[in-house]
């Protein structure tokens, strides 16, 4: 994997996220991965972001608002298991660094680690978060993915550097 220049990335965006997943670090001092695949990628104040979807009661949630700073990191399919137990486990109460079998690498723009053996990491830093507002839903079917009406906030972070393997590189 090496750094590439954010429009040199290939994506299937709607693939790559619903599909395949992504582990989600957030925290300098702790940090924990978390699986995700709600989000999206595009283009905001001129600027290359990712925005991620992330409910108050999760760990992460905390670790995102504390330091403004992630890394969202796509994993090869050998690597699945780990997503299957970051999304079904909770930092507060596991290291799911060691669980997993995962290990921290240091970031370069950011303070918080990408994910060793990943095919594509992306270092973000939050520029905006705004929350979910169901009285804003104008599909009434949205309402049933928040039985506990614990709605996402939505954190919008700027791609600082991107790390891709040859899948993500454009030719």
């Amino acid at each position: 994997m090496k750094r590439i220049p954010f429009d040199a990335l290939v994506l299937k965006p709607f693939h790559l996220l619903d599909q395949e997943w992504a582990l989600l670090v957030a925290g300098a001092e702790e940090p924990n991965p978390m699986t995700v695949s709600w989000g999206g990628f595009g283009t905001l104040w001129n600027r290359p972001v990712v925005t991620l979807y992330v409910r108050p009661t999760r760990f992460t949630y905390g670790l995102l608002n504390a330091h403004p700073e992630f890394t969202l990191n796509f994993l090869p399919p050998e690597m699945r298991p780990a997503l299957d137990l970051c999304g079904s486990r909770s930092g507060r109460d596991t290291d799911k660094w060691a669980e997993a079998d995962l290990a921290p690498e240091t970031s370069e723009a950011v303070a918080v680690p990408r994910v060793a053996g990943a095919e594509l990491a992306l270092e973000c830093r939050t520029l905006h978060t705004f929350e979910l507002d169901p009285s804003r839903f104008l599909d009434p079917a949205l309402e049933g993915h928040y039985p506990k009406k614990d709605y996402h906030r939505a954190f919008i972070g700027q791609v600082l550097a991107a790390w891709a393997s040859e899948r993500f590189e454009g030719r």
